[in-house]
């Protein structure tokens, strides 16, 4: 005979599992909530598979936050499988869980290909997730690599290509001032941008952004006989 209270444990299980998929997304935002709450290992594999297809940004940040509560020997092993996926999503997602995860060992996962991937969201995600698990020792690398995106995107992309060099520290000045050297305008201006903000993070990137165009549209020397 089955226990009662094993009964209603799959049955509670199988409503979550139920809600997760419901056409409501307050429904599925409240079972996400339900299974990182009570977390159990069980549902960890409809939790990735639900980040790959998820809609709703707040459903998915609340999955996220569900498979943070898991054991992350459970988790991180497929979230890194997903790295794989070719479902943009599913890159995308897993690579933002797994920077909340925050497991070191995963920084050889984020590869050349998903700093570098056709589809700007998992990219943005990459480099939020190699900058949070980058060692010491590969910051200066990750710099360089990432400083080959410089003028990719809207402003987003763009913004966010900044905040995760900028999050690097100092050690991202050198390839700044290199980046600024470029005869492309977007690339200038995207550097200068970016360096702006590493010595003024209040500064605001659309003014950082339109200040280096003035001086790119100017020159150097017209910029500084206007500022006198």
């Amino acid at each position: 005979m089955v226990p009662i209270n094993s009964t209603h444990r799959n049955s509670q299980d199988t409503r979550l599992l139920d809600a997760l998929a419901a056409g409501n997304s307050s429904t599925r935002l409240k079972a996400a909530l339900a299974i990182g709450t009570h977390p159990l290992p069980g549902f960890v594999d409809v939790l990735v598979e639900r980040c790959a297809v998820e809609p709703d940004f707040f459903v998915r940040d609340m999955l996220t936050w569900a498979l943070t509560r898991l054991p992350s020997e459970i988790t991180v092993p497929k979230l890194r499988a997903e790295l794989c996926s070719e479902r943009a999503q599913a890159r995308s997602q897993a690579l933002h869980t797994l920077s909340k995860i925050g497991d070191k060992n995963v920084w050889p996962a984020i590869t050349r290909s998903l700093l570098h991937d056709s589809d700007d969201e998992v990219a943005r995600s990459a480099w939020r997730a190699a900058v949070v698990l980058a060692p010491d020792g590969e910051k200066e690398g990750l710099a360089t690599e990432l400083a080959t995106q410089f003028g990719r995107g809207d402003r987003d992309v763009r913004l966010s290509l900044s905040r995760a060099l900028v999050a690097l520290g100092d050690v991202i000045e050198p390839i700044l001032q290199a980046a600024m050297a470029s005869h492309d305008p977007a690339v200038h201006a995207h550097a200068s941008a970016t360096r702006r903000l590493l010595h003024d993070p209040d500064a605001g990137f659309d003014l950082a952004v339109d200040e280096a165009r003035r001086v790119v549209a100017l020159g150097p020397d017209q910029e500084e006989a206007t500022a006198c």
